[in-house]
């Protein structure tokens, strides 16, 4: 079928006002992360690498959260497209009790794996500066699931502006608190890289008083809180959350543990390889949060959509979202592809790890179409309501087919960090064409009932 502009014009213009400031707020932890590998790299390339092996840890459990978080932007969203505005303060009371009994379960977790670090077979020397920021990083867990509970209810109701201004809020806070905290200036104390970890704490625990407050004092949410003063936690609210969310957690959790857990095999290596492929993470996770920044918002819209019953604006909305994906993806693989070579320096002086950045670069550019593509039909099935094939999907890509081919060509095949990159996609490609294929699917099935 020919394409059509007109089709997808308004659909264009509408993803790109809810997406921008999603996209805004998702560069917001970019810039955090950012700030925390510039300035730890230049303060010494053993925190960096310390640095890199606990926040890809993190990075696995707070992306996993996230996803489970995501069903509250499926549920309200859907809600909003009938108007029925007392109904989603209601089912507010259930998310957030959903989202606080899932950060006691990570924090538990979180807390095991911390008991048994040394068991990673990380490298040695940097066992004592992974414990403490790790601890540091544990205490502010509970605050990112309450902040992701609150965001989302906003997503979901189009107000994607106010947890933009949020974010960029928390991430000033933190770089100046890294700046302070770090080198310690104005008087305080030197603390290098658990300098970088309270500051980091501090923010979220900011964005998150922020939220619940305007949440339950703001003016523009009154109509939502009299649904929830009126409502109360039921059984079956907390059940949707759960069944809708497991399934998101799950698959944005593997999905990052093929990035995140590659962290051991690389430690493996050395520590060189594991600056440089910490590096390379906070580059990689560039065009990740911003194409989630406009699936976000391909979530958002086919569930309003979903609510409105018109299947036809859902499956242009998702089209529409892959296109701006895709000229999203460019815009970014452009300038990292003609600066490959000096990329690296941004972050720390040494030689050998700028010259590991630059290899891969070639595989991230590879894959990014296969992300593109994942990132865009994962957020429309989860808009749809459909997330039960998101859970295998997401196992053979990143589990069965990822990982595994990782460890084959990074270190049975002796080819090092790049060999492990070159894994990435095969995974992330044959998730985004399953995601497609089911979204196909389920609105057929649709059609016809």
């Amino acid at each position: 079928m020919a394409y059509q502009f007109s089709k997808y014009a308004s659909h264009y213009r509408n993803l790109t006002y809810l997406g921008v400031p999603i996209i805004i707020g998702q560069l917001g932890n970019i810039v955090l992360s950012f700030a925390d590998t510039l300035m730890i790299g230049h303060h010494s390339t053993q925190e960096l690498a310390a640095a890199a092996f606990v926040n890809n840890m993190f990075t696995l459990v707070i992306l996993l959260a996230l996803g489970f978080s995501y069903a509250v932007t499926a549920i309200v969203g859907t809600l909003y497209g009938q108007e029925r505005t007392g109904r989603i303060g209601e089912v507010m009371r259930s998310a957030v009790a959903a989202n606080t009994c899932l950060a006691a379960v990570l924090t538990a977790a979180m807390t095991l794996l911390y008991l048994n670090i040394h068991r990673l077979g990380q490298p040695e020397e940097l066992l004592p500066l992974m414990r403490p920021y790790f601890l540091i990083q544990l205490m502010s867990l509970p605050f990112v699931c309450w902040f992701n509970t609150f965001k989302q209810f906003a997503d979901g109701i189009t107000d994607t502006r106010l947890p933009m201004w949020v974010l960029i809020g928390g991430n000033l806070i933190n770089i100046i608190g890294n700046w302070l905290l770090i080198y310690g200036h104005l008087g305080l104390p030197e603390m290098g890289l658990n300098g970088a970890g309270l500051s980091t704490m501090a923010s979220r625990i900011m964005m998150a008083a922020v939220m619940v407050t305007l949440f339950f004092r703001g003016s523009r949410y009154s109509d939502y809180r009299k649904g929830w003063q009126a409502g109360r936690l039921t059984r079956s609210d907390f059940r949707q959350i759960n069944v809708m969310g497991i399934p998101l957690a799950l698959q944005m959790g593997m999905e990052t543990a093929a990035f995140s857990l590659s962290s051991v095999m690389v430690g493996w290596i050395g520590t060189t390889a594991l600056a440089a492929h910490q590096v390379m993470l906070t580059i990689s996770q560039l065009g990740y949060m911003v194409y989630y920044g406009m699936a976000a918002a391909v979530a958002v819209r086919t569930s309003n959509f979903m609510g409105q019953h018109d299947l036809t604006a859902v499956r242009r909305s998702a089209t529409a979202g892959f296109h701006l994906i895709l000229l999203l993806a460019v815009a970014i693989v452009l300038p990292i592809f003609l600066f490959r070579h000096s990329m690296g320096y941004l972050f720390t002086d040494n030689a050998d790890v700028c010259g590991m950045v630059a290899l891969t670069i070639v595989p991230f550019m590879i894959y990014q179409f296969g992300d593109g593509l994942q990132c865009t039909y994962a957020n429309a099935l989860r808009g749809i309501s459909y997330v039960r094939p998101l859970m295998w999907v997401a196992f053979v890509a990143y589990f069965v087919i990822s990982l595994p081919l990782g460890y084959l060509f990074g270190i049975r095949m002796a080819y090092g960090l790049e060999g492990i990159w070159y894994a990435f996609p095969f995974g992330l490609t044959t998730a985004g064409v399953l995601y497609y294929l089911y979204f196909r699917q389920r609105l057929a099935q649709t059609d016809k009932n």
